[in-house]
């Protein structure tokens, strides 16, 4: 009987030839340190222009990974940013800014805010990151999204995320209505 098994299996395997190497292939090439170094390199470049948009890069408040961001326009009321905060505004919209150059963000997030105040949305999750760079410095996208909703006009305010929706890695953020002008403010 061990026999027949054997002609079998022999049968079976003809033609298949052994593997010269005995290392598992994971699929997943090594990070190429120089590449990512550039490329991180690239993305903290500053152009010093203030762009059309109106997002200037002039000054950037520089914040920590873990920084827990809450800012709001004078005139909006502390209750409404206290249930944003809570989670209790919920959001419409969401937009993911991780890994990308702080250019593309800001055209990213402009186009986004843009978008968001044409359908009248009043509130949007956005995940800026918070990753700590390998310099040692501030996260880089986290500090420029602080700095640009502040000078956006159709920011309200914004504050971190609940840690079900990004924790310090992400903000909701509370947006002007142009229909219902006068209500928002």
């Amino acid at each position: 009987m061990q026999d027949d098994e054997f002609s079998l299996f022999k049968t079976q395997m003809h033609g298949v030839k052994p593997i010269k190497h005995d290392r598992a292939d994971t699929g997943k090439p090594k990070a190429d340190r120089s590449r990512i170094a550039t490329l991180r390199e690239a993305a903290t470049q500053r152009v010093e222009s203030t762009k059309v948009d109106g997002l200037s890069d002039q000054f950037v408040i520089d914040v920590g990974a873990e920084d827990e961001l809450h800012w709001s326009r004078d005139g909006v009321q502390e209750g409404q940013m206290r249930k944003l905060k809570l989670g209790q505004v919920s959001f419409e919209g969401s937009l993911d800014l991780h890994g990308m150059t702080v250019e593309k963000a800001r055209d990213t997030l402009w186009e986004f805010l843009a978008e968001a105040a044409r359908l009248e949305v009043r509130c949007v999750r956005v995940t800026h990151g918070k990753s700590a760079r390998m310099d040692g410095k501030r996260p880089l996208i986290k500090s420029h999204v602080n700095t640009w909703l502040r000078q956006h006009p159709q920011v309200l305010g914004f504050c971190s995320c609940l840690p079900k929706h990004g924790g310090t890695g992400a903000i909701y953020l509370l947006l002007k209505r142009t229909m219902l002008d006068g209500r928002d403010e």
